[in-house]
């Protein structure tokens, strides 16, 4: 049999992060303050983040280095292995290739540090203490509790109150770490008094937590700043040290990918592991078919307008151009809590729309029986989000079966299912619910759309 596992010495730890800003053929819209309506400055961002993630955020330079404590952390689990997927190659006899690229290795068990690390570390150096997020799976907030403990910064995390009760050792994971964790909506703050007012048994969103983890550190004086785990330029950006790799790893294979694929909520695992061969796409003019996986639940690219959206539910983030399902959308309690998202990366929204990435979206339970085939096979158990990219690589190697073609097929493993046995257990006993939402209730999310002329 040919070679199963492909792993990079550390000496090939990417040491610079790429930037797509420098290779899009169109630039990308800007951003804009919601009282002005004008294209938001550095000053603008300032109560949030630090400078020198602000200025990665709007930066046009190609790469951009990785400091040297950074890459002492990443070096705990990075390089991170890639597989070739013998067993489920053959459990679906396609004459396909099949590669992953394992991400559950990271201490926190997912993609997530490769930017909470990084941003951990800017806040640090600028003299931050306290650091507000919002979580949704816990994957995040795990993630950001990690690189908070690191580098000796409170971690305040609001969850997705949903995930809060479906994943309770995640909570107690970040609790390990030292975050303290809140289910979100709460009576901490306005915004989400203003959710529980009008819906007491609210379920929670990821654009309610981003409300609530916003308001704090905005009305913190300072104390705090706010950290995102996904949807900004810089967060996608830093997740490039995956798509890198892969770069590095697939010569070792001796092939290319023809088929990339990768779940999205916010698009940072996506970005990451896609953004490199994008690049391929856009100078080298490579033809790699690279797909991006929602859930029928939140279904942003796939149905949602390409407008300008706020980014929470409170209506208190910059006015961001994305596919949007509009900020008041509340996406049905599926356990892929990382991708209950309304919105989308600005930058994954803008390859859409150039037409370099393609987006499907698949239901809850077929995304469980792709998990159930890929750990039978492969003996890795995926995070339900991560389920959905490995739903979509199945169909794309049963295709092959079908025309016996042998396309190489890659997709990204954003992070183990171990704290998901709940949901899990839901799909084994039958529990588990498909939800899909009518063009009525999406048109009707959408009508508090903001109207920029």
């Amino acid at each position: 049999m040919s070679q199963t596992k492909f792993v990079l010495p550390e000496s090939e730890l990417p040491r610079r992060w790429y930037n797509i800003q420098a290779d899009l053929p169109e630039p990308l819209p800007p951003v804009i303050h919601p009282g002005t309506k004008q294209p938001i400055g550095p000053d603008d961002l300032a109560p949030l983040f630090p400078m020198e993630l602000i200025m990665q955020e709007v930066s046009q330079e190609r790469y951009i280095d990785i400091p040297e404590p950074v890459l002492d952390i990443y070096s705990l689990w990075r390089p991170t292995p890639l597989y070739r997927a013998h067993k489920l190659e053959a459990a679906l006899q396609t004459p396909a290739h099949l590669y992953y690229k394992y991400e559950g290795v990271s201490p926190a068990g997912s993609h997530k540090p490769n930017t909470s690390v990084p941003q951990a570390y800017y806040n640090k150096k600028e003299g931050i203490k306290a650091l507000t997020t919002e979580t949704g799976a816990g994957q995040w907030g795990s993630a950001l509790a990690m690189a908070c403990n690191y580098f000796d910064i409170d971690c305040e995390v609001y969850m997705v109150k949903i995930s809060y009760h479906q994943k309770p050792y995640r909570r107690v994971m970040m609790q390990t770490w030292g975050a303290s964790v809140t289910p979100s909506p709460s009576d901490k703050t306005q915004a989400g008094r203003a959710v529980l007012a009008d819906d007491p048994d609210s379920p929670g969103s990821l654009g309610i937590a981003i409300s609530e983890a916003v308001e704090a550190a905005a009305t913190s004086g300072g104390a705090k700043k706010y950290s995102l785990g996904s949807v900004l330029n810089h967060v996608l950006m830093h997740q490039t040290v995956i798509g890198e790799e892969v770069i590095k790893q697939m010569e070792m294979a001796g092939e290319y990918p023809d088929i990339m694929v990768g779940c999205i909520g916010g698009g940072s695992n996506f970005a990451g592991f896609v953004f490199p061969f994008v690049r391929d796409k856009i100078v080298n003019g490579k033809e790699t078919r690279i797909i991006a996986v929602e859930p029928m639940a939140a279904p942003s690219l796939t149905k949602g307008l390409y407008v300008y959206d706020f980014g929470d539910t409170a209506q208190t983030t910059p006015l961001m151009k994305m596919y949007t399902l509009g900020h008041s959308f509340i996406p049905a309690p599926i356990h892929a809590g990382g991708l209950r998202y309304h919105g989308m990366a600005p930058l994954v929204c803008h390859l859409y729309d150039l037409g370099l990435i393609e987006a499907v979206a698949v239901h809850q339970i077929p995304t469980f029986e792709a998990a159930v085939t890929f750990a039978r096979s492969e003996g890795v158990i995926p995070a339900p989000e991560t389920a959905h990219a490995i739903r979509v690589a199945i169909d794309e190697a049963l295709k092959c079966k079908e025309t016996g073609e042998e396309k190489v097929i890659v997709f990204n493993v954003s992070g183990h299912g171990h704290f998901d046995m709940a949901a899990y257990e839901a799909y084994f006993s039958g529990q588990l619910e498909d939800y899909e939402y009518s063009e009525e209730e999406i048109q009707k999310a959408l009508a508090s759309l903001p109207q920029i002329a």
